[in-house]
This record gives C-alpha cells, structure tokens and sequence, in this order.
C-alpha cells in the first residue's frame, strides 16, 4: 500500500493489508470501544473479530487495511465494492465507485486534524487507483461528527437509505470533488 505525508504535522501515515489473525487482537480493543460505538461491534468477542475479518480476507469484495501512523498502528480502513455488498439494491452503482469505512484507534492524547488527516490519506489511497471514479460511504444519519468531516473532504450527502443495521446518510465524493478540497485556495492557503 501507499504511504501518505499530509503535509502537516501529524505525520507519515501508511496502511498495509490487515492480518485476520495477527491483528484481531488490536482490532477488538478499538471496536469494542465506547468511541467506537458506530462501528456495532461494541459486544463482540475476539473471535467475533477474528471471524469478521477472515470473511473480508476471504472475500473479492472486500478489503481491510491496517493503517499505521510513523510506523505503530493507528486506524482501519475496509474497502468494498457496492456493486456485491453493503449496498446492493439501496443505490444504482456508476462505474468506478468504491465504498469505504474507517476507524481512527481510541487514544487518551489525541492529535489536532489526526482524524482528518486519516480521512485524506484514506481517500489519496482509493483515488490513487484510476478505475476508481468516486468513492461512496453510507455512516449512520445521527454520526453528524462524521458527516461534518465527510464534508470536508468533498462528500456531498445524496439521500437517506434503510440498511438492515442501521438508517445511514448515503453520499458521494468524486475525484473532482476530492481534489478540489485538497487545493490550496479550498484551505484558504496562498499558493
């Protein structure tokens, strides 16, 4: 996987593909977590996540990256497409989209503009591909932390759709869309 200097003073952030089993460990601590509330894996067992994330990597839809900040783990990042899972029949799929979650580790010394430096080097990441013309995202319709930060990275909220967990906000970035909020003038920056 790629490696992402945000240009800011968070750091080099990197992700790798996410080890089932060496990983569901660190895995468990984070989604059990109050913070992590969204993520509905607040009762899970170990092996609740050592199971999850063994269909993921068993699956051609679907896919876990460890991310990693300087080098020690940090966030997790799943890649799909929509097209077979998470949203079929809710939304008409385009060619090109990528569906996408993450989930920045609970820390007790959080790091100013950490979370949104994830999501940007996240994004780099799915955009880094070509084929990849816009990314999609459905988080829950009260995550309004969430949406605040979508926004920022160029996500234009669609409409809200009934999932069998949850009634999610579903929205879309374009590369376009995307870019055009890592430009200078669109962070109020002089070139």
């Amino acid at each position: 996987m790629s490696a992402a200097n945000t240009g800011d003073t968070v750091g080099a952030l990197t992700l790798r593909p996410l080890d089932p089993l060496r990983d569901a460990e660190l895995l468990h601590s984070w989604v059990t977590h109050p913070k992590a509330a969204y993520w509905m894996m607040q009762d899970a067992k170990l092996q609740d996540v050592e199971r999850e994330y063994m269909a993921i990597a068993a699956g051609e839809h679907h896919h876990a990256y460890l991310g990693l900040h300087d080098g020690r783990p940090a966030f997790l990042m799943e890649k799909y497409d929509p097209r077979y899972i998470e949203l079929v029949g809710l939304y008409e799929p385009e060619p090109g989209d990528v569906g996408m979650h993450f989930l920045v580790a609970p820390t007790d010394r959080p790091v100013h503009g950490f979370t949104r430096a994830v999501l940007t080097a996240v994004m780099d990441e799915l955009f880094a591909d070509p084929r990849t013309r816009r990314v999609v995202v459905e988080p829950d319709v009260t995550n309004e932390a969430v949406h605040a930060l979508n926004e920022t990275v160029g996500f234009v909220p669609e409409r809200e759709i009934d999932k069998p967990e949850k009634r999610a906000l579903l929205s879309f970035c374009t590369r376009e869309q995307f870019l055009n909020r890592r430009s200078p003038a669109s962070r109020g920056v002089s070139p």
